[in-house]
């Protein structure tokens, strides 16, 4: 059973809900690139492969990379300044990529996107961490994580939304102005515990964490199998916006309203879920941190493959639906079981080498197979050939699952409780 001798601090919700509002803005400003596709490629003049490479690649190279030593000035120094700086940066290059006129030009700004992001979630993990007591840590970091379909439903509407009213250079300045609007009340209202910062100078360098998480069999479990479900969920959330252009005949808000429906329902329902469910059982057996995500993504994989090799638009809402409530019912309980790894004065950077991993394969990978699948396919499929690359992808979640139920069996011993 855990403590409940650490209490929530009274300033809690305020700093949890602009943590989310920040994250909100974090997948906004990924996902609007997905919506966007249509008229970028044809714009630009961009091939499927090059579109793929800018969404992956060119966003997850430098995100994975910087996530660890922006986390290690986290916990060296203040994890809410970190984030803040990392919201200006981020929603400067958005704001840039409205200005791109080449395929080198968006891929270089969305390198500057990566940077910027990668500062943002692994400190805001562990400034949740220290505001929430270990018995409501799960929910707390599943509401965070409703940032991710309210991020996806909201870049999703409102792109397509400012693409159809001007154009989609639009849509990239004013969501890269507002994010820099938010960043000083972030600053204002976001503080670090008065713990964390006495903590800070004492921080064991960088090798002392990755020596406790290398010995770890779950660090490695949980992070393998986050990855490979990331492949196919990113790769997914940017793609199928144009999947239902090409093989729906969607319009751009048509595609718009569909999706962030979709993305806000489903993922809504889904991280709550998860977070919930975590909490309760993880009580009693920590396995239940790893079996839930596996459980929900042996489902994810053909409900997946039915919506999108559906025909009646309605049918593929709700088969589409389901798989996107249950392919992030994850986060809550990994990212709660990852702070749980080491002690607290790593958490930032625990939570760091886990992004590190995740967004290197999930990132990096899944956005850039689809799209060299489509070419791959062309030939074969014609104007199909997105549809079933995209379809392609959805083993990697019966991959992860398995994965995550060997994970089970060594949670509990690599558990770090807090006295």
């Amino acid at each position: 059973m855990t403590s409940r001798t650490h209490r929530a601090d009274p300033r809690a919700g305020v700093v949890l809900a602009l943590l989310l509002l920040a994250y909100i803005f974090n997948f906004l400003d990924r996902q609007i690139l997905g919506i966007l596709a249509g008229s970028i490629i044809a714009d630009l003049k961009l091939s499927d492969a090059e579109f793929g490479a800018i969404a992956g690649l060119a966003f997850a190279i430098l995100y994975a990379v910087m996530g660890v030593p922006l986390a290690m000035i986290a916990d060296r120094t203040s994890r809410s300044r970190v984030v803040a700086a990392s919201l200006v940066v981020w929603s400067g290059f958005t704001a840039l990529c409205g200005t791109a006129t080449s395929f080198m030009s968006l891929f270089l700004f969305r390198l500057g996107v990566g940077v910027g992001e990668a500062g943002g979630v692994a400190p805001s993990y562990a400034l949740i961490a220290d505001y929430f007591p270990p018995h409501k840590r799960a929910r707390a970091l599943a509401i965070f994580s409703l940032g991710i379909p309210l991020g996806l439903a909201a870049g999703t509407l409102i792109g397509a939304y400012l693409a159809a009213w001007i154009d989609w250079r639009a849509a990239f300045l004013v969501m890269g102005i507002a994010g820099i609007a938010l960043a000083p009340i972030m600053l204002l209202l976001v503080r670090d515990k008065r713990r964390t910062r006495a903590q800070a100078a004492a921080a064991p360098p960088l090798r002392s964490t990755f020596a406790i998480l290398a010995r770890k069999p779950s660090f490695w479990l949980m992070s393998l199998a986050a990855s490979f479900s990331s492949l196919a969920g990113y790769g997914l959330a940017l793609w199928t916006p144009t999947v239902l252009e090409r093989s729906f005949g969607f319009d751009l808000i048509t595609r718009g309203q569909f999706l962030a429906s979709i993305f806000l329902i489903g993922g809504t329902a889904g991280v709550f879920a998860g977070g919930w469910l975590a909490d309760r059982l993880g009580r009693f057996d920590r396995a239940w941190y790893a079996r839930l995500p596996a459980i929900a993504w042996l489902i994810t994989a053909p409900m997946f493959a039915l919506g999108l090799l559906g025909t009646n638009p309605w049918s593929v809402w709700l088969l589409l639906l389901i798989p996107n409530a249950l392919n992030i019912l994850w986060l809550g309980p990994v990212t709660t079981a990852v702070q749980h790894l080491v002690p607290p004065p790593l958490r930032s950077t625990a939570s760091a080498s886990f992004l590190l991993i995740n967004n290197l394969i999930g990132l990096g990978v899944g956005p850039t197979l689809i799209g060299a699948l489509s070419v791959l396919f062309k030939e074969r499929f014609g104007d199909e050939a997105l549809r079933y690359a995209a379809v392609s992808v959805v083993g990697f979640y019966v991959l992860a699952a398995l994965l995550m139920l060997l994970c089970a069996k060594r949670l509990r011993v690599d558990w770090v409780d807090e006295r």
